[in-house]
């Protein structure tokens, strides 16, 4: 691997603490800290992203590079950090966060300039860790690479994941927070980003009245990430703030297409870059419920439930807003932004469902259609990806209780039948007004309705697997889920077994998943 062309521009401009010490402090006025990786004497890979390593400039991968995916034996180049930023946490101000099981290395240039951020989790404490140890267990670093790769593979703007290893020691976890710690085995992921920049690290210097640093952080990243706004002076900063919010949305509707639930939409957890970041207590959505949460500390208050999940992130651009407020003293042109969100968010959601349907245009009654599918999707309990995918299989032919009662988790009953068939009947209603042919609209249904998700009950049997040595299951996940829109496995296109309704980590999780 070509560690030695990392370079380091984010810590050459801005101010830091590179002291090295890891104790657990604030760090004001800065947005770094210097700090190593804890070092681990028994590492062992598990996996490698060999694609991903060089599509970002890092080569291929040798024996010795094992050591840099755990964090040892650096080269003397590389001064590792963390780095320091706020947010507001289940709605409240936390104060300073910052990059508590996170260390970057810095990043890596491929041949076509793109450049990409190196950041291992669980390579030990930083001075952000608040009180924890900055280790991660197997568990939860299955979850962020299988999920982050998921993601990108169904083409949904995200983190990456490059590499997962044991660091070859146990690590305590409360994995309930209910008072039973036990010791799991330690892990190391390594994720790669265009930039990990959250809405927290604007807060966080804005906070703090660091106007200057601010503008600076802003300016590095409009020239860095946002090659598209050319304007000057104030009118940079509202386009960037536009274009923040017009990235947010786009995600958004992104996880509603295939039913993602992030779990942990503190402003911390946002990347202005509308990337999915921090995979956490994050789920797939089995049975379609608005208020379905993956995370045991969102109950019960539900904050960041399904379907809140686009009302959430405009209340968290309302924040980023405030943090900017300083370089664009405009409250009307932030308002007036704001207000719009809601506005293109659910114009390009109801866009997005019409292709779900296989619907070439987005219509005037639309509305009523989907407000009559929730209903259903609700009231009988359906799947949210295998209801589509048997959408696009429905035969008026066959029995219509056969072809759905695979999709629900409950008994359809003769009034569930009845209900199916009167929306049946209203779909084929909508599709004729289609345009476009009926391939045309099953291709678009294809392209757009994923065939494989990762629902959580598979991650629980391939982590156990991982435990007792064996890699079949991983290796099965993988091909799935590089091929999303595709039925490689039929078997992992099921809805999620009744045997792991009550099991810890296939349907609730708590935040240290």
């Amino acid at each position: 691997m070509n560690i030695e062309n990392i370079t380091q521009p984010f810590i050459k401009k801005f101010p830091g603490d590179f002291s090295g010490n890891t104790l657990q402090r604030n760090t004001p006025k800065v947005l770094f800290s210097t700090v190593a990786p804890a070092g681990f004497d028994r590492p062992q890979l598990i996996v490698f992203n060999e694609k991903l390593s060089e599509e970002i400039g890092l080569g291929k991968f040798e024996e010795k590079d094992l050591n840099f995916l755990v964090g040892n034996q650096l080269p003397e180049n590389i001064k590792t950090y963390a780095t320091a930023y706020a947010g507001h946490q289940f709605g409240n101000w936390a104060g300073q966060l910052g990059d508590g099981r996170a260390i970057l290395a810095g990043e890596i240039t491929n041949h076509s300039g793109e450049r990409n951020e190196i950041q291992w989790k669980g390579a030990g404490a930083t001075p952000y860790s608040r009180h924890a140890d900055g280790r991660a267990v197997l568990r939860s670093s299955v979850r962020e690479y299988l999920m982050s790769e998921a993601m990108f593979h169904l083409g949904i703007p995200t983190t990456r994941a490059l590499s997962l290893a044991f660091t070859g020691e146990d690590v305590l976890r409360d994995i309930m927070y209910n008072g039973n710690p036990e010791l799991e085995k330690g892990a190391v992921v390594i994720r790669t980003a265009e930039s990990f920049l959250r809405f927290g690290h604007f807060e966080l210097m804005s906070a703090q009245q660091e106007y200057k640093t601010l503008q600076e952080l802003v300016d590095f990243t409009i020239e860095n990430y946002f090659k598209e706004i050319t304007s000057e002076g104030e009118q940079k900063y509202r386009d960037f703030f536009e274009n923040v919010c017009r990235r947010t949305a786009d995600l958004m509707v992104e996880w509603y297409r295939v039913g993602f639930v992030h779990g942990v939409m503190n402003t911390d957890n946002m990347s202005v870059l509308g990337l999915t970041i921090d995979y956490g207590p994050y789920s797939m959505m089995d049975e379609y419920n608005l208020n379905f949460t993956p995370n045991t500390t969102d109950l019960p208050g539900r904050r960041y439930a399904f379907g809140k999940q686009g009302q959430v992130s405009q209340w968290n651009l309302w924040q980023l807003a405030n943090a900017l407020h300083p370089l664009i003293k405009d409250e009307k042109f932030l308002e007036e932004i704001l207000n719009d969100y809601g506005s293109y968010f659910w114009e390009t959601h109801d866009r997005m469902l019409c292709r779900k349907f296989g619907f070439d245009q987005l219509l005037t009654n639309d509305e009523k259609f989907f407000t009559s599918w929730q209903s259903l999707m609700l009231d009988l309990q359906l799947d949210y990806t295998l209801f589509f995918n048997q959408l696009e299989k429905y035969d008026a032919a066959l029995d219509l209780k056969k072809q759905f009662e695979h999709v629900s988790y409950t008994f359809l009953n003769e009034e569930d039948v009845t209900k199916l068939e009167d929306f049946i009947q209203s779909y084929q209603t909508r599709l004729e007004k289609n345009i476009i042919s009926k391939e045309k609209s099953l291709e678009l249904m294809r392209k757009t309705n994923p065939k494989f998700i990762l629902r959580n009950y598979l991650l629980y049997q391939c982590i156990e697997e991982i435990n007792d040595g064996k890699m079949e299951m991983l290796d099965k996940l993988t091909r799935a889920l590089e091929n999303p829109y595709q039925e490689i496995y039929p078997d992992f296109s099921v809805k999620r077994p009744s045997g792991y309704d009550d099991i810890s980590g296939c349907s609730m999780l708590s935040c240290s998943s």
